[in-house]
């Protein structure tokens, strides 16, 4: 027995023993969130292992697409995410997003930007949030941001960059720990996408972990939605104004 187990055990503290004084009502409530817990991380293995063996080979860092390197295309997806609580600037997860984009255009590996988000989200409008930064402080040219309002989550981005906007190929960016999601969902949905990891200057650890884990258990909603092959939840009539948009930049 270790010293620190004696002297636990000489004031009387032992963890079986601890266990058998909680009521019987609080053992039973533990082992169900323990049985509940461990059944959840094994239903979304399947889904999680899905979306990184359809994005496998079409991950990126920003770093991977400097000079001539890495993929391109002549449009990046930007997938929005929350806003300031003033409504008119990015938080940094967004802003990383934003300036990862706005440097592969700047680079040449694209050169459009459509921006897809939730115009009524409910830290404000995304969309407008992500064009004004763009144009205002990334220094991106007006004619070369185009912008999706009903890109309402990630399959709706992705569903609809294709059905509404017409585009083939894309390069997607987010954070890494949404990137394979989403180009796995893109490319499910007939769109030849490339993921570039975003920028992610201020972003706290914790954030970061909490976002990990819930991006694990959304791997199961994203699994389900492209089996179902699912409407995005706002049609639109098809629009050509990123292909009209791209053939002014070339």
């Amino acid at each position: 027995m270790t010293p620190a187990a004696t002297a636990q055990r000489a004031r009387g503290w032992h963890p079986r023993a601890a266990w058998r004084r909680l009521p019987r009502w609080a053992r039973i409530a533990l082992r169900t969130l323990l049985i509940v817990g461990l059944v959840g991380i094994g239903l979304g293995a399947g889904p999680y292992a899905w979306t990184r063996i359809e994005a496998s080979g079409h991950l990126y860092d920003e770093a991977d697409l400097t000079g001539s390197g890495g993929p391109r295309a002549d449009v990046v997806l930007v997938l929005g995410a929350q806003v300031a609580p003033d409504g008119t600037e990015p938080m940094p997860f967004l802003r990383g997003r934003l300036d990862t984009a706005a440097a592969l255009v700047a680079s040449g590996h694209a050169s459009v930007i459509l921006v897809s988000g939730d115009a009524n989200g409910s830290s404000g409008n995304e969309t407008d949030v992500m064009r004004s930064y763009l144009i205002g402080r990334a220094g991106v040219d007006a004619s070369r941001v185009l912008v999706d309002p009903n890109g309402l989550d990630t399959y709706d981005s992705c569903a609809r960059a294709k059905q509404v906007y017409g585009l083939t190929k894309a390069l997607v960016v987010t954070q890494p720990y949404h990137l394979a999601r989403a180009v796995a969902l893109c490319r499910h949905l007939g769109l030849d996408a490339d993921g570039v990891g975003a920028r992610c200057d201020g972003c706290l650890s914790l954030n970061l972990m909490r976002n990990w884990t819930r991006d694990y258990f959304a791997c199961s909603k994203a699994a389900l939605e492209a089996y179902e092959s699912r409407r995005p939840a706002v049609t639109s009539e098809p629009s050509s104004v990123v292909q009209e948009a791209v053939a002014r930049a070339i």
